[in-house]
């Protein structure tokens, strides 16, 4: 499903260059949930934004699936998101202006990959059938991000990517998530990339990495 290799990136800082991955490899395999941790700084979301093509590495190799995403430009790193990635994020990035109803099937429209079946699981497994006419600012924190977790498996996507996706939420809810993600991951047959910073959620994940002194340790 992914795999990282000999991946480097270094950052310029006041006139030095600053190493952030020194040669990292990864993989995970389809349906399989990995948790990355990490020490503030160690370069966990830099990983996580490479592999989505948010940023170009300076070296190494990513591939999904038969896709070696560090050989894209930018126009089919966009189309590779679009078509074949899941991302969640600390902020949700919701879209204001369009309902729950119109978030939640966003990407799998833009994509060619709606299916209404699939997403009325999501909606009932999400619990967000009496959500569906509202926008993001009439939510909670916990509600936004069932929607944006919704958002992101709508479109069945290869690999789904968290980056402290339940860092705006109290411990039970961060656990009842959690569950809830990780069994819908199982359904669909993505594979699960999570970064956090908590050890407890990254045990509730089949495999656990930490990444240290910009290798995986």
């Amino acid at each position: 499903m992914l795999t990282v290799r000999h991946l480097v990136k270094s950052y310029r800082s006041a006139q030095e260059d600053v190493a952030v991955l020194r040669g990292v490899d990864l993989a995970v395999t389809p349906g399989e949930s990995v948790a990355l941790t990490g020490e503030s700084g160690s370069g966990k979301s830099t990983l996580l934004h490479l592999i989505a093509g948010l940023d170009e590495a300076d070296a190494g190799e990513i591939v999904l699936s038969d896709v070696a995403i560090t050989g894209l430009n930018d126009a089919e790193r966009a189309t590779l998101r679009r078509d074949r990635l899941g991302l969640v994020f600390q902020q949700f990035n919701l879209i204001p202006s369009l309902s729950v109803a119109d978030n939640l099937a966003f990407q799998s429209r833009i994509s060619g990959r709606h299916d209404a079946a699939w997403q009325n699981e999501l909606i009932e497994r999400l619990r967000l059938g009496a959500l569906l006419k509202r926008y993001p600012e009439q939510l909670s924190g916990g509600q936004q991000q069932r929607v944006a977790i919704g958002r992101a498996l709508a479109s069945k996507p290869s690999l789904l990517l968290a980056d402290e996706p339940t860092g705006n939420l109290d411990e039970d809810t961060a656990d009842e998530v959690m569950r809830l993600v990780r069994d819908l991951v199982t359904r669909s047959g993505c594979g699960f990339l999570m970064v956090t910073h908590s050890e407890r959620l990254a045990a509730m994940l089949d495999r656990h990495v930490h990444l240290h002194a910009g290798l995986i340790a």
